[in-house]
């Protein structure tokens, strides 16, 4: 079940939310610990089971944790933070990576292994990341231990986020899991975020990922170069309001059900830098390995030399993070690179670059990365690739480049402009301020126009897929 989906928008959130709110306060985090169960259930049953494994383990390790260390024997705290992490990635590897892992082997030693082939629990790498963040916040004293178990679950199994993020450490909502305050403000913000993340999945990114899909199907050698680079330009676009957009309506809903959620995504294709452009991408992510893996691997503490070493390990792992396949290794592996050589040069010669330079060296890295990051068969990455480079393909530009450039034209435009963050400075600043009546009506009029576009095109349209959904 996804959220831009007829049966998520009329059935299964209005009844979770009319039983959430009916009930009293007590019962409200086992009504959400329930229906994420169902949630999560109703596309993939079997894998319930592997949420509450998960569940059940980190909350038991964080009741060891919290008992140990209170026992004064730190070892033993320890051990218990080891087996929570052991026991989540054993699970992570071997449903997410096994079956590569496997056939590298086989293709590089020829050996016959049988694959291991099994599907990929929706969600597993952004709950398993939750979930390990809990038992380390409790170690390092920067949560307390939660001994109510539902409330617990309520927070791995949150159906908001469950699937696709953002990443909730748990120190973040360990108060609101425990006293939040549901308002009709906060709710109605909800609903407007909520909405607005709708608008960019079903308006903005379905439609660029129609393009998308129409290019990549193309045989490269009837495939020109201008349409390549169309191709991309159209994945780049699609990737940020697809999985901005699903962000975008996790926070709304978490705001329906009174909590805070930490913001995914602050307008990365604003950024001048590949620096800048991790700290506006995917937010959550990027604070998770720096806090769980690049700080404690010693960050930038113990010299360059060793910095550089912190910065490629995490993307290496971050490449593998999002992925069995060659190409997300190789895409973590080029952001390194790109990372390392701006902490080199940066001083030296990129800040003293005119400012539009800087963005669309920005911009020309991150489009070639995602050319990259979109094919996950490397030999269709490098035809593909080649033809954007004149290497190969059908010329610079042909008729049906011209064709689908003019059938679009007017969505990339659109996509382009609310990329940015000036149309929402220069609606909430001067057309409508905040504190003013006009404010308020012209929301409750955005609401219903997005609304009622994004189910006229949901009525009409079988192309709708997360793409975070894979990972």
């Amino acid at each position: 079940m996804v959220f831009s989906s007829l049966l998520f928008l009329f059935r299964f959130l209005p009844v979770v939310l009319a039983v959430y709110y009916i009930l009293p306060k007590r019962f409200r985090n086992l009504v959400l610990f329930l229906s994420s169960l169902v949630f999560y259930a109703w596309g993939e049953p079997v894998y319930v089971v592997l949420v509450l494994f998960s569940t059940v383990t980190d909350y038991l390790a964080g009741m060891a944790v919290s008992y140990y260390k209170g026992k004064g024997l730190q070892k033993r705290a320890f051990a218990a933070v080891l087996c929570s992490a052991v026991t989540n990635l054993s699970l992570l590897g071997f449903f997410k990576y096994a079956g590569f892992l496997v056939g590298n082997i086989n293709r590089l030693a020829g050996t016959d292994i049988p694959m291991v082939n099994v599907a990929l629990p929706i969600g597993i790498s952004f709950y398993t990341f939750q979930t390990m963040s809990y038992t380390v916040d409790v170690y390092r004293n920067d949560a307390d231990v939660q001994k109510d178990f539902i409330a617990f679950g309520a927070y791995v199994a949150l159906f908001p986020q469950l699937v696709a993020g953002p990443i909730v450490q748990y120190k973040t909502v360990a108060g609101q899991l425990k006293d939040r305050r549901e308002s009709v403000d906060l709710f109605c913000n909800g609903i407007f975020r909520f909405v607005a993340g709708l608008g960019k999945k079903v308006l903005i990114a379905n439609q660029m990922g129609m393009l998308w899909e129409e290019i990549a199907a193309m045989d490269t050698r009837g495939l020109a170069t201008a349409t390549a680079w169309l191709g991309v330009l159209a994945f780049t676009f699609e990737i940020y309001f697809d999985f901005s957009g699903y962000s975008d309506m996790a926070v709304g809903l978490g705001a329906m059900f009174g909590f805070t959620f930490p913001e995914n995504f602050n307008y990365p294709y604003e950024s001048k830098s590949i620096t800048e452009f991790w700290r506006r991408w995917h937010i959550s992510l990027g604070t998770w390995f720096r806090e769980y893996v690049y700080i404690p691997l010693g960050g930038n503490r113990k010299g360059i030399a060793r910095q550089f070493i912190n910065i490629a390990i995490v993307w290496f792992l971050t490449g593998m993070w999002h992925g069995a396949y060659w190409n997300f290794i190789l895409w973590g592996v080029y952001y390194g690179i790109l990372l390392v050589l701006e902490k080199l040069l940066w001083k030296r010669l990129l800040v003293k670059l005119p400012s539009l330079t800087r963005h669309i060296y920005t911009m020309a890295a991150v489009v070639f990365g995602w050319a990259l990051f979109a094919w996950q068969d490397m030999a269709d990455a490098t035809a593909f690739m080649c033809t954007m480079f004149m290497q190969a393909g059908a010329g610079f530009a042909n008729v049906h480049t011209i064709y689908l450039a003019c059938s679009y034209f007017v969505l990339l435009i659109i996509a382009a402009v609310f990329s940015l963050s000036m149309p929402k400075k220069f609606i909430t600043s001067r057309l409508f301020p905040k504190g003013t009546a006009r404010r308020g009506i012209a929301g409750m009029v955005f609401v219903a126009a997005i609304s009622a576009a994004c189910i006229a095109v949901l009525v009409n349209s079988s192309y709708n897929p997360f793409l975070y959904f894979r990972f």
